[in-house]
């Protein structure tokens, strides 16, 4: 099955409602319990909400009746894969709270995050809603990005290289590194320096670089973490209609239909707001890591 353009159209204008729906009750709500999903990954990725959970459920009633029209799959980060989108044509890719750290903290910088991925992995929705500032983000495959139902164009010029960041990279083993890098490649650019943001999650992460134009959100390599498809399905989609740059470091496509885990960071993770400092950052990058370069993994 191939879903037509007016279809396309009916599914993103859903998810968009479902995904507003959703961000209007989280904005109003506190987490009245904390739950931890694990021992293991970044704090982040071990909290659950009883709010998730609400925005999830939110979320899947206003989709549910798509789903069974047109027999899309389904993967959400509060409920297991059940292969379901192996078998589907197309399937829903869901955060119902990414950034949950800033939402337990009150702070902005969490989001819903909704995409519609087709079976060969390729984004053909990204719907982004950003709760605090009450706007919408919007893709589909061949019509453009758009912010609250307008074209969204990243700004030309900036004199300040930007890298926006999970909390996690403040205190890692790579942080001096790529900070260093980073800043030779704002001076190689005639850029003013580097500015490093790690206040949101990776769907705000990545709607931050799109809204500045020398920018670049970014994930070494690592086989177990990193973020999964749901924290990616939906920017992916902006980043490809905005004509910006969403790739592992090597500046290969994403695996979203992931076969063998839903993590997504076994060959890294970059966004960059152009062509250029994307290929500066893989230049600065990708020879730590030659097997991975040689696609043997």
């Amino acid at each position: 099955m191939t879903l037509s353009d007016s279809e396309l159209r009916e599914l993103a204008d859903l998810a968009i409602e479902a995904a507003t729906i959703a961000g209007q009750m989280i904005v109003r709500s506190r987490p009245r319990e904390i739950e931890h999903k694990s021992n293991q990954g970044s704090l982040a990725s071990q909290v659950v909400t009883e709010v998730d959970r609400r925005s999830e459920a939110l979320i899947l009633d206003k989709l549910q009746p798509a789903i069974e029209r047109f027999q899309l799959g389904l993967l959400t980060e509060e409920q297991p894969d059940d292969g379901g989108r192996f078998d589907a044509d197309y399937f829903w890719c869901i955060d119902p709270i990414d950034g949950t750290l800033p939402f337990i903290e009150g702070t902005p910088g969490y989001a819903v995050s909704i995409g519609l991925v087709r079976g060969d992995g390729t984004p053909i929705i990204g719907v982004v809603y950003d709760p605090v500032a009450a706007t919408a983000f919007h893709a589909i495959a061949g019509s453009g990005a758009f912010r609250d139902r307008r074209p969204w164009v990243a700004p030309a010029s900036g004199e300040t290289l930007s890298l926006f960041t999970d909390r996690s990279f403040l205190s890692s083993d790579e942080q001096e590194q790529i900070t260093k890098g980073l800043e030779e490649i704002a001076g190689d650019m005639g850029l003013t320096g580097l500015r490093v943001d790690a206040s949101a999650g990776a769907v705000m992460n990545a709607c931050k670089v799109l809204s500045n134009a020398f920018a670049c959100y970014l994930k070494l390599p690592k086989e177990n973490g990193g973020g999964s498809l749901w924290d990616y399905a939906a920017t992916a989609c902006l980043f490809q209609e905005a004509g910006a740059i969403a790739t592992d470091i090597f500046g290969k496509n994403f695996e979203l239909n992931r076969v063998e885990s839903t993590l997504m960071c076994h060959r890294g993770i970059l966004f960059a707001t152009n062509e250029e400092l994307a290929q500066r950052i893989q230049d600065q990058v990708c020879h730590r890591y030659p097997s991975l370069g040689r696609g043997e993994r």
